[in-house]
């Protein structure tokens, strides 16, 4: 006799179906389970013989076998152990058969016979919503899986409860979902004194969905700065809500069921993996750029990260997604993130400004900013460079202007660009859409070809100039790309061919590009 239930399989940030098929037949004693499992699954024997000892069943002396189908498919994780459980359960008689084979089960089993937590349940019970199924999970898992919509949920606790409730002695309830937490910003704009130029360029980056540099000394501001952005986005729309909670699920980052409408903020140390940035690794994991999927992807210190590591993240820049080969095994990962990117402007961190000697010279900041590649800079939307927040700033009054107001005229942009652009922000657009919906006018064409002879603009740079100059507009109300916005955006942008200066936050390009084009 066999007996049938199925489970899932995490593939990205998928959930895919798989079968669990339980034979006992007669035979020599033993437990194999089959179908390319890794080491936690074929330690699920172990498990599940303590966890129906201690609630009062004994295994057959037979030959028992599980079968994982498909079998050429990767088993990761000890959340086979109740979907085995259960199996083993029904092909014994304690459970009818039928009863089961309309559900799919994730949980890991404890040795005395509770059901503990699993990292996945939401994309779980998606799948299993999809294929017209129920779900049974563990406890702590069911205010999670509640979010999937109209799907059966079973939540025990422990198999005893389980089999009471099969056995129609006990009534397992539906759980709620758990909480959504709407979007709470504690930190303002108004803490950030002096600095109106990187402000503005941080609400340009936040309305178009653009990557930014910051470059400046130490104590400048970069990283006040870059964690006040989460709080001038909109929240995320329901689809997105979805999509990054469906990541974090399956990396575990889901706490009591709460799904969160507060767009992702990451931060790694720069001393990040290139597996912990992309995901990867033995068992393929998100890494921080999935994380940062719909949200912001935060790197301090960029020339401090490894060459390998930034180049990996040019893939996702362009394309949104991240592609992981191995050898069986092909994984994508969605990562369409925002990067704002922080720097010193040399190992020595003042770089010459302020009086304050290099102590390398004049090499110090060309080498110290060599080591990130051109692509990878290409890819960057705005530069700005952050000047020293001298004690007169200091002393100013807090602005007037904080993130509650910053981010009304954001949300206005994205709404005016993305019914504009069909769903998609500014960033997002195709050089074919572009000609229809960014087009500059007459005088802003004529001073982009300039610009792009004159500071040696890629093909990549030159649409991204265009990109941001359509998110001026849309903060300005305006319908067409003008000149005066083509100009701004030029003013962001630093030339490949231009070697920055020992004090170039003071002289910098973008001051003398904006003068040079107006």
């Amino acid at each position: 006799m066999v007996a049938r239930i199925s489970t899932v399989a995490f593939v990205g940030a998928e959930a895919v179906r798989i079968d669990v098929q339980v034979q006992i037949a007669p035979g020599r004693q033993a437990f194999n389970i089959v179908g390319l499992a890794d080491k936690a699954v074929a330690e699920s024997k172990e498990r599940v013989r303590a966890a129906f000892a201690s609630v009062g069943l004994k295994l057959p002396y037979k030959r028992i076998v599980v079968n994982l189908a498909p079998a050429d498919m990767p088993k990761e994780g000890a959340h086979y152990d109740l979907p085995i459980a259960l199996g083993l359960m029904a092909v014994m008689g304690a459970v009818p058969i039928d009863a089961i084979e309309d559900f799919m089960a994730i949980g890991e089993l404890s040795l005395d016979g509770g059901i503990a937590n699993v990292a996945g349940t939401l994309p779980a019970a998606v799948c299993a919503n999809t294929n017209g199924l129920g779900l049974i999970c563990p406890q702590a898992n069911g205010a999670e899986a509640a979010w999937a919509g109209d799907v059966s949920i079973l939540a025990p606790d422990n198999l005893i409860q389980l089999l009471n409730h099969f056995k129609g002695t006990q009534v397992l309830s539906q759980p709620v979902r758990g909480k959504l937490l709407e979007e709470t910003c504690l930190l303002d704009l108004r803490d950030v004194r002096g600095q109106e130029t990187a402000k503005r360029a941080l609400e340009i980056t936040a309305a178009g969905g653009h990557n930014l540099l910051m470059v400046g000394p130490p104590g400048s501001g970069k990283s006040m700065l870059a964690a006040r952005l989460p709080g001038l986005l909109p929240p995320l729309a329901a689809r997105e809500l979805l999509e990054t909670s469906m990541i974090h699920s399956i990396a575990g980052l889901l706490e009591r069921g709460q799904l969160s409408r507060q767009r992702p903020f990451r931060s790694p140390h720069h001393s990040a993996s290139m597996a912990a940035m992309v995901g990867g690794g033995v068992k393929a994991k998100p890494g921080e750029a999935s994380l940062a999927h719909r949200g912001v992807l935060f790197l301090d210190e960029l020339p401090e990260f490894t060459p390998q590591v930034l180049d990996s993240l040019r893939q996702p820049l362009e394309e949104g997604e991240i592609n992981v080969a191995r050898v069986n095994a092909h994984v994508k990962y969605p990562a369409r993130f925002q990067l704002i990117a922080a720097m010193n402007p040399c190992r020595c961190g003042s770089g010459g400004a302020d009086g304050i000697a290099c102590k390398r010279g004049p090499r110090c900041a060309s080498d110290y900013q060599a080591r990130v590649s051109g692509p990878f800079m290409d890819r960057i939307d705005i530069h700005i460079d952050v000047p020293t927040v001298t004690p007169a700033d200091l002393a100013l009054p807090p602005s007037t202007e904080g993130t509650q107001e910053v981010a009304a005229r954001v949300l206005a942009a994205r709404q005016l660009s993305e019914m504009r652009n069909g769903g998609c922000t500014n960033a997002e657009l195709s050089s074919q859409q572009l000609d229809h919906v960014a087009a500059p006018d007459r005088q802003g064409q004529a001073l982009l070809q300039q610009a792009a002879e004159t500071l040696g603009l890629t093909a990549r740079g030159y649409h991204r100039v265009i990109k941001v100059a359509r998110t001026l507009a849309d903060l300005d109300g305006s319908e067409n790309v003008r000149r005066l916005h083509i100009a701004e955006a030029l003013s962001h942008r630093r030339s490949r061919q231009t070697a920055p200066t020992p004090n170039f936050h003071t002289q910098s390009f973008q001051t003398q590009s904006a003068t040079r084009f107006r």
